[in-house]
């Protein structure tokens, strides 16, 4: 196999990737989907595969990433290993069931759903929405009822699950860098279970490109995932030094706009 200038892309994505991810504490998926499916599209690859494969190899590069994330928030003693424990299975269940959603889903389809979720997630930023604790943690089926829908919403935007567990946490009287880090643990599942369900379902898809297995694109996975955990750290020492809410608020404008560029990619 030839070496494919396209792939020169990558380790820019994923410069950019994990620089904001170690910045402002956002999972990779928001911009790797758009900017994954963009890429895809202006090599060639089938239009009815781009989005499946963009959620695909983001999952698969969320793997070494909450590795990484996981280990630093436990060697810290932010992880509620309680809540993970019960949370899990119905973190496994969701995920891997959604990549069977995903994969009989259009294209259209899973780009509008992608989306109207990362348009939320933006408002989200912008508003600096915050909910206030008013309640415990349900019990150990409750957790696992929660885990299930986390789990299927992550499996079809491709993200580790922070934007949806964090808030739930804060809003079950756990205290903020309790939740961040025990959704960082979280997050790990969550990237294994959609990771095996992308490549069962793209598996034999015809008209895939070269190096792809499943749904999941291997130079991109590689170049991305590399790139993204060396300069995470950077973005992350950064964080004490920048405006970092000003930064989330202009994050959330180009989080649009990525959505916007993939949806006419699509649709044009």
């Amino acid at each position: 196999m030839s070496f494919d200038l396209w792939w020169l892309s990558y380790p820019v994505l994923g410069a950019f990737v994990g620089f904001f991810a170690g910045l402002l504490g956002v999972g990779g998926g928001g911009i790797m989907v758009p900017m994954l499916t963009t890429l895809f599209l202006a090599q060639g690859f089938p239009l009815e595969s781009v989005v499946h494969m963009a959620l695909g190899t983001s999952m698969a590069a969320i793997v070494l990433t909450s590795i990484s994330s996981l280990r630093t928030h436990h060697a810290h003693g932010a992880v509620h290993w309680d809540i993970v424990r019960h949370i899990t299975p119905g973190i496994l269940l969701g995920t891997f069931g959604a990549t069977f959603i995903a994969s009989r889903a259009s294209t259209a389809g899973l780009a509008i759903f992608f989306a109207l979720f990362m348009a939320y997630v933006s408002l989200q930023m912008l508003a600096n929405v915050k909910p206030k604790p008013s309640r415990e943690l349900p019990g150990p089926l409750g957790l696992a009822g929660v885990g299930v829908g986390i789990g299927g919403i992550s499996a079809l935007v491709a993200i580790g699950g922070g934007s949806l567990s964090v808030p739930f946490m804060t809003w079950c009287n756990v205290k903020m860098q309790n939740a961040i880090g025990t959704s960082a643990a979280i997050g790990l599942p969550i990237a294994l279970a959609g990771t095996l369900g992308y490549l069962v379902n793209g598996w034999g898809t015809p008209g895939l490109p070269p190096l792809t297995v499943g749904y999941v694109y291997l130079p991109a996975l590689v170049l991305v995932a590399l790139v993204s955990m060396w300069t995470a750290p950077t973005g992350a020492r950064l964080a004490h030094r920048l405006p970092v809410a000003t930064l989330k608020k202009i994050f959330a404008g180009v989080l649009m706009l990525l959505c916007v560029k993939m949806l006419h990619g699509i649709f044009s």
